[in-house]
């Protein structure tokens, strides 16, 4: 879709490509074909659905900067690219341009055994605020909804995961646009590895602003 000069492009499960004068991929994954190579890749958290090897590979080039967390950094560092950049929550990076913040996705109720959370908060975890043409885009990474959503401010797109078991649920999302209050919301994290468009649509059923399912 066109987001007000801004082309916003879902891949697959949590990966997007937002397109102004640069090309940004965010979790890459699963592509089937990508002639464009990327000016930044942004790399939530090193699960295997978000730090994709093979896909991080399809859309870089030596011309390329990732911005990622250090537990990505081995999976990464063999990668022929300009340069990878180590962030955690609470950093501001400008770079080509563009303004990224960097901002926690943790769990707070989602567990693979009593008391250990899918993502946890101690790993340092993040999501992303991309500024493009004064635009600024959130990406939430996989993530529950979380005080510090209370904290984001002048949000235009928030792209949020809906499909529950590691992520917020549906419902949970809906509730996280009314702490972020996004003028567009974009449902994410469905359709491959967990959720379908169900989910998506009762999202956007349920969520207090506009919706695009892409």
């Amino acid at each position: 879709m066109n987001y007000e000069g801004i082309v916003i492009t879902k891949l697959a499960h949590d990966g997007f490509k937002i397109k102004a004068d640069k090309a940004v991929y965010i979790d890459p994954f699963k592509l089937e074909s990508e002639s464009e190579k990327a000016d930044l890749v942004l790399i939530t958290h090193e699960h295997y659905d978000h730090c994709s090897i093979d896909d991080v590979k399809k859309v870089s080039n030596q011309n390329t900067i990732i911005i990622t967390v250090a537990d990505c950094q081995s999976k990464l560092s063999f990668l022929d690219v300009k340069n990878i950049t180590l962030v955690e929550p609470g950093n501001k990076v400008r770079l080509l341009g563009l303004e990224i913040e960097v901002v926690p996705a943790y769990n707070v109720d989602k567990f693979r055994s009593p008391g250990i959370p899918f993502h946890s908060k101690e790993n340092n975890w993040v999501g992303f605020i991309i500024t493009v043409n004064d635009k600024r885009i959130y990406h939430a990474g996989d993530t529950d909804k979380i005080p510090e959503m209370s904290d984001l401010k002048d949000i235009d797109v928030a792209l949020l995961p809906v499909s529950g078991t590691y992520v917020m649920t549906a419902t949970e999302a809906a509730q996280a646009c009314k702490l972020i209050n996004p003028k567009l919301a974009i449902p994410m994290h469905y359709g491959s590895i967990v959720g379908t468009t169900t989910d998506a649509e009762t999202f956007k059923r349920l969520a207090p602003c506009r919706v695009e399912i892409l």
